[in-house]
Formats: C-alpha cells, sequence, structure tokens
C-alpha cells in the first residue's frame, strides 16, 4: 500500500508540472538560485558577525543576544532540513528582508534615521506576502488531484486577504518585541505617543503591496502568463512530492 501510494504520489506530482507548460532548464536555474542564495547569506552574516564583535566589546550584551538571534534566524534554513523546501530565490528575499528589519531597522537604528525605512519595508511585506498567497493558491488550483477550479479573481482576493492578515500578525510581533524586549518596532508619532498612528499606517501600506500584487495576479492569470511563475511552481512541486498527490 505504501509503495502504490508513492508511486500514485510520484506520478500526479509528474502531471501537475507537465500541466504548467514546457521545462526550461530547471536544474541549471536552481542551481545558478542557490549560490546566490548562500553568496548572500555569506556577505550579511560577515556584517553581522563584524556589528556583534563590536558589541561584545562594548559589552552591550543585550544587542549582542539579539544579533546572534538574527544570524542564527538567517543560516536555519541552510543548516537544518525545512519540512518544506521553499525556492531559493524565495529565500533570498525572505533573508534580506530579515536583515533590513530587524538588523538594519533595530540594531543600527534605521527606524530612528530615516523617516521612511518603516513605510518601504511595510510596504515590500504586502508584496511579498500577496506573493507567497497568490503561489499557495495558485500551485493548488493547477493540481489535477484537487477538484476545484478558482477563479482569478477568488485567487486574486485570496492573495489579496492572505496578505494583509500576515501584516496584521506582524503587527501583534512588533508590539510584543516592544513590551517584552524594549525595542522600538512601533514608535511614537509626533501627537501620538502610543505607536497606534504608526501601526495604521504600516497596515495601510501592507494593505497597498497586497493590493498591487493582487491586481498583478490576476491580470497574469486572466491574460498571458509569464514562464519565470510557472518555472518557480514546478520547482517547489518537484522538491515536495509529499505535498501534492493521493
Amino acid at each position: 500500500m505504501t509503495v502504490t501510494r508513492s508511486l500514485l504520489r510520484g506520478t500526479s506530482c509528474k502531471l501537475l508540472v507537465a500541466a504548467m507548460g514546457p521545462e526550461t532548464d530547471d536544474a541549471a536555474d536552481s542551481r545558478t538560485a542557490w549560490r546566490a542564495h548562500l553568496a548572500t547569506l555569506a556577505v550579511l552574516q560577515l556584517v553581522m558577525a563584524i556589528q556583534l564583535i563590536l558589541l561584545l566589546m562594548r559589552q552591550e550584551w543585550p544587542q549582542a543576544f539579539f544579533v546572534t538571534g538574527i544570524m542564527l534566524l538567517t543560516v536555519a534554513p541552510v543548516l537544518f532540513r525545512m519540512p518544506v523546501e521553499i525556492p531559493s530565490e524565495i529565500q533570498i528575499v525572505a533573508v534580506l528582508f530579515v536583515f533590513a528589519t530587524l538588523f538594519l531597522g533595530e540594531v543600527r537604528g534605521y527606524y530612528e534615521r530615516f523617516w521612511w525605512w518603516d513605510a518601504v519595508l511595510h510596504t515590500t511585506s504586502g508584496l511579498l506576502l500577496g506573493m507567497l498567497g497568490f503561489m499557495c493558491v495558485y500551485i493548488l488550483n493547477e493540481d489535477r488531484n484537487v477538484d476545484l477550479h478558482m477563479r482569478p479573481s477568488f485567487v486574486a482576493l485570496f492573495a489579496f486577504f492572505f496578505a494583509v492578515g500576515l501584516g496584521a500578525i506582524w503587527e501583534i510581533f512588533e508590539f510584543a518585541m516592544d513590551r517584552w524586549f524594549g525595542t522600538n518596532m512601533q514608535p511614537a508619532t509626533p501627537g501620538d505617543p502610543s505607536g497606534l498612528t504608526d501601526t495604521i499606517h504600516d497596515l495601510i501600506v501592507d494593505t497597498a503591496g497586497a493590493a498591487i500584487v493582487a491586481i498583478g495576479g490576476w491580470r497574469y492569470l486572466a491574460r498571458a502568463r509569464q514562464p519565470h511563475v510557472d518555472n518557480w511552481a514546478r520547482r517547489f512541486i518537484q522538491k515536495n512530492p509529499q505535498l501534492f498527490g493521493d
């Protein structure tokens, strides 16, 4: 029975991959993306290691602990096998976002030094989360084993609310970090020392980023598809056959 299920799962993955159109050189693309991921990670780890040494020399233990946590967080997907293998391009973007948010924003004080830093990051997070939601439902929509066909408008709507919902969860995370660890992820604004205005502004730009991806995703599905999106989806399916099939 186990062997039969494995064969069915493998066959269903091949059918799903074939449904996405002709393959490009996915193996070469994957190796290139992996090398770029490692190079990006090496540079960021070096920058954070230098900062960590300076913090230890100044005996700033809380900040040193925080930087160590960021370093471990960004390198964990490479050191440990994850239950789901994520394409390297997405991992690169995620690592850069964590670096910009936690290291540059908090440790280096970019939130206070540049008034636009928070808005840019939250707009970017809306774009990234919208892309994540779009890819999840897009792959599900292409799976022949799932008796489900969603219209482009529904896929776009799901991606939109997926991004906005996770953006709200991120605001809860920022509140918890400020309350428990004394960070300043929800800074006071003129006329509002509570940080509520900053939270609302963050949710607004999150929503704007999610809307951009939702509209772009709808246009992609309703009009002409681009090969690189299918390539990412195909590689994700090939690396995670356990998620598809019977």
